[in-house]
């Protein structure tokens, strides 16, 4: 476990960017060829066709979400408000995740139940044809929600604190504005605004959110509400 998630961080700080030494030192991340299939007690619990979407995935998409605040009405994923589009997942990065989170035992602790509240920052959606499964990360209660078909699962990834923190980071700080392709009339998950009318569009759907953000940290000692309520999967 040790070795890896070091291989892994240094190969993330590279990825993303970092001081030139740190560049400079990280090596290539391989998969543990020990851990290639979705382990069994994840499979079990989130059923095939989810399985399925994850596995063979034609992309991933992420968005950074949060809490739905009180009396929101923007864009939400899985009941969450998204705060933006933190960009397409490659076929590597896409790779290194579910190789770490779903198919290394060392990284997911089955028998424990933490005592913290689970706090959205990332969803991954992998999309397969017309079908999908979501995906959150949160942080620092670490853990990972597998969201498909109105249900939800939740795993305790305590021991991969690192390696979820070092792809949340990156992927927030590259987010921008989520734009809604049904919006704009355009095909893709993701929309992006091309004229100055499309532009002010987007910036109004996204002021209730912006506010929001805003006034987060005078709300953060407030009872939390909705889902997150659940306590990590044993």
């Amino acid at each position: 476990m040790k070795r890896i998630s070091t291989v892994l961080l240094a190969f993330l700080f590279g990825l993303y960017g970092s001081p030139a030494s740190a560049q400079e030192a990280a090596p290539a991340w391989q998969p543990n060829p020990e851990h290639s299939v979705v382990l069994e007690e994840i499979a079990s619990a989130i059923g095939p066709s989810a399985l399925e979407n994850i596995n063979n995935a034609e992309q991933v998409f992420c968005y950074q979400i949060t809490n739905r605040p009180e009396n929101y009405t923007g864009y939400t994923i899985d009941g969450m408000a998204i705060v933006g589009f933190c960009g397409i997942i490659n076929q590597e990065l896409q790779t290194m995740i579910t190789s770490e989170l779903f198919m290394n035992p060392d990284n997911i602790v089955f028998d424990v139940t933490e005592n913290c509240i689970i706090r959205p920052k990332v969803m991954l959606r992998f999309v397969r044809g017309v079908d999908f499964t979501d995906v959150l990360l949160s942080s620092p209660c670490h853990a990972f929600a597998i969201f498909y078909g109105g249900r939800v699962n939740t795993f305790n990834a305590k021991p991969a604190a690192q390696i979820i923190d070092a792809l949340i980071n990156p992927l927030i700080k590259g987010k921008v504005d989520f734009a809604s392709p049904a919006l704009f009339n355009q095909l893709l998950p993701i929309g992006v605004a091309q004229t100055e009318e499309q532009k002010q569009l987007l910036n109004k759907k996204n002021e209730p959110i912006r506010n929001w953000i805003k006034t987060q940290e005078e709300e953060e000692n407030n009872a939390p509400k909705g889902w997150n309520k659940l306590k990590v999967k044993k």
